[in-house]
């Protein structure tokens, strides 16, 4: 059922066995940092072929109708807004956030405090596009409170950028970096993605487009080193471009890949980011990228190229100082990690608002519609846009919580793990943690399982051969 929004939720479209409102952050959700609001902004001047988010073209009327849904939203949630006090981060994804004015955002964040139970320092996100990136944007960015700038780059390399459908040049990204630097924002960010095959020198031209995108997570069942969503959750299992051959790199290309990925970070470390997120590409069922790899135009590369480049991006980037925090993403110190995405890596709940965004309060999972028009025509009919939802039962919660610790090199508390779950990981799975560690896996270190970097690769493979013992659903 999809709730009125002139009453409290009674449900989210469908999750059974609670009269728990949807938005209630359940008093036995642990301890820890406050909840997060995720702001999904639809918009891109254009649609990259490799790109399977919610986004969209729109011209200036149809970004003024959404900003006033958005509002909308927001305002819906104020009659629970104590269930969520107090929200500490605010992440603007997408899409690109940039396509909007930056009045548009700041009346977004100016309804946002107005409905919900914001931190007053709250710590606050924007993705942005390079050819967003001005003097005066940047300015005006730094007037809202923006906290990290997050630039989707992909690449320094022409032909790599053609083939990837980005309208920027690498002349535009550099001064982007160089602005935001200038403008003295805590954190700046580059995306960058990784495992384009030959593509860079064959010098394809794709589909103008888009940056990666973001939302809140469910967490994926597949290898580790897919994206993450900038916003947050793990992603399919990481699937990269090769030339026509139907997924075998040839030797020259496979030396010219490896080649531009190192110019590539070697100029994003130039620039001096504090953070960097570096993606593995993936082709996904339904994108231009998607029909041309059925068509057997575009494959994957071999698996061993895929855990090579995984490994050198962290061994290159923790020489020039950039460490590891999880599987994509790198910063200098811990005060440059992405607060708000740690919120999703340590079950932390959070409210996402606008299409297709998802939120989660600690044990249930509901997510937007994804398409513009049907979430606002449920807004503009008085009911809150949501699709669906999912509560999550006991084994459910335990496993999540060990998938997505593993995709950190802090990796799982086994004691608090054990206090929350009633569940001895350690004892139950002496054996595999003993086989794990032989092969260079992961380690019990200090009361932790502690992946290690060969461990990191395969993350989400670690965490399905855990037992989690008689862990059933009583008290979900």
């Amino acid at each position: 059922m999809v709730p009125s929004l002139a009453g409290g939720m009674a449900g989210a479209g469908g999750g059974a066995g609670t009269d728990e409102p949807a938005g209630a952050v359940p008093e036995a959700s642990r301890p820890g940092p406050g909840p997060g609001l995720y702001l999904h902004i639809p918009f891109c001047s254009a649609i990259c072929p490799y790109c399977d988010f919610a986004v969209l073209t729109g011209g200036p009327r149809r970004r003024a109708e959404f900003v006033d849904s958005l509002e909308a939203e927001i305002a819906a949630w104020r009659p629970e807004a104590e269930r969520w006090r107090t929200i500490d981060t605010v992440y603007f994804g997408g899409g690109t956030p940039s396509a909007l004015a930056p009045e548009q955002l700041a009346r977004i964040l100016a309804a946002a405090r107005a409905a919900l139970p914001i931190a007053e320092d709250a710590w606050i996100a924007l993705e942005a596009n390079p050819e967003d990136v001005t003097a005066e944007s940047v300015a005006r960015w730094r007037d809202l409170g923006i906290a990290m700038l997050s630039h989707g780059i992909q690449s320094f390399d022409a032909a790599t950028l053609r083939f990837l459908g980005r309208r920027h040049t690498p002349e535009q990204a550099t001064r982007a970096v160089e602005l935001a630097l200038g403008a003295g924002f805590p954190i700046v960010s580059i995306d960058l993605i990784y495992g384009v095959g030959g593509a860079g020198g064959a010098g394809e031209a794709g589909e103008s487009g888009h940056r990666e995108a973001a939302e809140p997570p469910r967490a994926s069942p597949e290898p580790a080193h897919g994206p993450v969503h900038r916003g947050g959750p793990p992603m399919p299992p990481a699937q990269a471009l090769a030339p026509r051959d139907r997924g075998r790199l040839r030797q020259p290309d496979r030396e010219a890949e490896q080649a531009r990925w190192r110019r590539d970070l070697e100029q994003a470390v130039a620039l001096g980011p504090q953070h960097l997120s570096c993606y593995q590409l993936t082709i996904h069922e339904g994108t231009p990228f998607g029909y041309r790899a059925a068509r057997g135009e575009l494959g994957e590369s071999p698996e061993a190229d895929q855990a090579e480049a995984f490994r050198f991006t962290h061994t290159f980037l923790a020489s020039q100082g950039y460490a590891a925090y999880e599987v994509s993403n790198f910063a200098r110190s811990p005060e440059h990690q992405s607060r708000h995405n740690r919120k999703y890596w340590d079950h932390t709940p959070y409210l996402g608002l606008g299409p297709s965004a998802h939120s989660f309060d600690g044990r249930r999972r509901w997510w937007n519609e994804r398409k513009l028009r049907p979430w606002q025509a449920k807004l503009a009919a008085g009911e809150r846009p949501i699709a669906g939802s999912e509560t999550l039962g006991r084994r459910e919660l335990a496993l999540e919580e060990l998938m997505l610790s593993l995709r950190t090199p802090t990796g799982l508390d086994l004691e608090a793990f054990r206090r929350r779950h009633a569940c001895d990981l350690a004892a139950i799975n002496r054996p595999l943690i003993a086989d794990l560690a032989s092969r260079g896996l992961l380690a019990e270190t200090a009361g932790r399982l502690v992946p290690s970097l060969a461990g990191l690769a395969v993350a989400d493979s670690l965490a399905r051969g855990f037992d989690l013992g008689d862990l059933d659903e009583r008290g979900a």
